[in-house]
């Protein structure tokens, strides 16, 4: 039976791809005290994902006539405790939990600007890659990955800061 997490595509020894299954972090509750989401050694269950109802019930909700979901995950508008995935996805550390990337990107001392979605003319990021992209372009053709990386990483450093700030 397939457990709850993410699957992470790995290089193993022999160079050969395979998947490798990521469990979820373990939840706190709101004293700051951690809540584990999987079953612990010695349990009937051990190692599998206790999932909502048992979640909730280890903090305090009563959830034995709630239905896991509403129909289609469309929940009434405001509503906060329609059914276990709206309680817990209301629960501050389920709420407040950093990206993939944003946490790779501070554990590396960067920090991630999260723009809005614009339309892509609109949008800085798109109009540096435009302006790279026509540098780019003129270029003589290459078919060594290291000289387009060369020149990739030139076309990169020529974009002006004023592009960057219309």
């Amino acid at each position: 039976m397939r457990e709850w997490g993410v699957d992470k595509m790995v290089v193993d020894a022999d160079g050969k791809t395979t998947k490798k299954e990521v469990l979820m972090e373990d939840a706190c509750f709101t004293d700051g005290h951690v809540q584990p989401l999987y079953f612990p050694a010695g349990h009937q269950n051990a190692g599998k994902f206790k999932g909502m109802a048992t979640i909730l019930k280890e903090r305090g909700f009563n959830v034995d006539k709630l239905k896991a979901q509403c129909k289609g995950f469309k929940c009434m508008e405001g509503a906060t405790d329609c059914c276990c995935h709206r309680i817990l996805f209301n629960q501050p550390d389920f709420i407040n939990i950093p990206t993939l990337l944003e946490a790779l990107c501070s554990k590396r001392g960067f920090k991630v600007v999260t723009l809005l979605k614009f339309h892509c003319e609109l949008n800085f990021i798109e109009q540096c890659w435009g302006y790279a992209k026509r540098l780019y372009r003129l270029y003589p053709p290459t078919k060594k990955d290291e000289e387009m990386e060369v020149n990739v990483h030139k076309v990169l450093d020529a974009v002006p800061i004023e592009c960057m700030c219309r």
